[in-house]
């Protein structure tokens, strides 16, 4: 009797944190929609950037809670995870889906759902970043590639692209807000980034070694 009644406070538990989660989500879509449609209506070119700079960060924590919300207290696959996201991301930034091609190859690594968060939002800043500065234009064509491999609690996490590559001039490597964000959350996981010319390109690696 007691498990039961244990089993079903927790079942309702469960239930409210998803519903919780969903609304989350849906609130910050709400919000992306009111950062775009400000950014549609600003003069500034510099204010319009930092509008929608803004809406795609809004939409990607949108996206991860939404998967969250769908994978509840269970460990994550990454695999099938990252897949997800990057569909979604190409879906709401990349026009034509022709132009830019953005795939993943994880292996079967599976962790908690903190942990798949905090890589979702890494996943989320560099793929942003690529699209941003690795293909400024609205015609070049490339591909964006996000891998993931694990050997205990060592893993490497890497995203690449054959845009134009780094800049040569140092004043313009400044790191971003996306870049701080990246650095901040790689430090939570006990990682170091590192940026690397891939020729063509940019290559972003996350490497945890223990």
């Amino acid at each position: 009797m007691a498990d039961t009644v244990r089993d079903d406070l927790v079942r309702e538990k469960q239930l409210l944190l998803n519903e919780i989660q969903h609304r989350v989500a849906n609130s910050l879509q709400i919000i992306a929609s009111v950062l775009l449609q400000s950014a549609r209506k600003v003069q500034s070119s510099e204010t319009r950037e930092h509008l929608r700079d803004a809406h795609n960060r809004v939409m990607s924590i949108a996206m991860l809670q939404k998967h969250l919300s769908s994978t509840a207290v269970d460990n994550v696959g990454l695999k099938n995870y990252f897949a997800d996201l990057c569909n979604s991301i190409g879906a709401s930034m990349i026009g034509d889906p022709g132009r830019i091609k953005l795939t993943t190859q994880c292996d079967d690594s599976v962790v908690d759902p903190d942990t798949s968060v905090s890589l979702g939002l890494v996943v989320t800043e560099l793929v942003i970043n690529a699209l941003k500065h690795a293909f400024p234009g609205r015609s070049q064509h490339g591909s964006i590639k996000v891998g993931f491999t694990s050997d205990g609690k060592a893993w490497t996490l890497v995203v690449a692209d054959d845009g134009i590559g780094m800049p040569k001039d140092k004043e313009d490597r400044k790191p971003g807000l996306g870049t701080g964000i990246v650095e901040a959350l790689a430090s939570q996981l006990g990682a170091i980034v590192t940026i690397s010319d891939a020729a063509p390109g940019t290559q972003v690696s996350v490497v945890r070694t223990a």
